[in-house]
């Protein structure tokens, strides 16, 4: 195998599926001429992860009190149970279980989290970290109610966004504030950007022709600035397309890998 390692571990029997992220968001196509996807920032982290899928379609409500009781749970689907959303720490929060053990290479982790860019009304995601290059076990996906109400997790929503980060190399990150003066050229190009910006913006409301047929200014699209001198390396991306999940037993045989028979011993 090549590449950075993502063992997911079958933890449960029928786990909830997983797939590679899609870059679109319901809001994203109704915004006018889908002006939305014009900020290319946005559907790359969409795309930037592998999401856990809902199984079943299920209605929870929290009566706003803290204790594991006060967050029940109606199955939309008659003769279904659920066994992989609980009420495990009481607060108003809502625990998904994966069904599947992460395993990572040596210095990085998984980053749990709700979808990009993909809002819910009523409940909010809560994101973590796991040291999945050594955990022999899983963790949980959380929910916290923002209010008393009812939300409802729909049938093949995703509950769960799982992507990759270095463990540690943050940490030896220093931020530094300076003045943008002391990098004269790069503060020659951000003025040139910004005078572009203003120039673009009240062709705009002037309603200027050649203006409105661009639309809107691609520089970082193109992964150039105004003036072409500073230029995206090779690692720029206007779209993103991860890997789909597959089986262990589809990749041995897609790779043509023999496995030895058992010994007899």
């Amino acid at each position: 195998m090549t590449g950075l390692r993502l063992d997911c571990m079958i933890q449960a029997p029928n786990p909830p599926q997983l797939v590679a992220a899609d870059a679109t968001r319901d809001w994203m196509d109704a915004t006018s001429d889908h002006f939305a996807y014009r900020c290319t920032p946005l559907s790359i982290a969409n795309a930037s992860g592998w999401e856990l899928l809902n199984p079943i379609s299920v209605t929870v409500t929290w009566n706003g009190y803290n204790t594991v009781n006060d967050v029940t749970f109606h199955v939309n689907e008659p003769g279904v149970t659920h066994r992989f959303i609980s009420s495990t720490f009481g607060h108003g929060i809502v625990t998904f279980h994966p069904g599947y053990v992460f395993r990572t290479d040596p210095g990085w982790m998984v980053w749990a989290r709700g979808s990009p860019n993909r809002m819910k009304d009523g409940i909010a995601p809560l994101d973590g970290l796991v040291e999945t290059n050594w955990l022999p076990f899983s963790f949980t996906m959380n929910w916290r109610f923002t209010r008393p109400g009812s939300v409802t997790f729909a049938k093949g929503e995703p509950f769960c966004f799982v992507t990759m980060t270095p463990s540690v190399a943050i940490e030896k990150v220093q931020p530094v504030i300076r003045p943008m003066e002391d990098d004269p050229e790069f503060h020659k190009e951000h003025k040139v950007w910004s005078s572009e910006r203003r120039r673009f913006a009240a062709g705009l409301k002037m309603n200027d022709e050649l203006t409105r047929e661009q639309k809107w200014q691609k520089h970082y699209l193109k992964g150039s600035s105004p003036t072409g001198k500073s230029v995206a390396d090779d690692n720029h991306r206007v779209k993103r397309t991860l890997k789909q999940p597959i089986h262990i037993d589809q990749m041995r045989a897609r790779d043509n890998v023999k496995v030895d028979a058992p010994s007899e011993d």
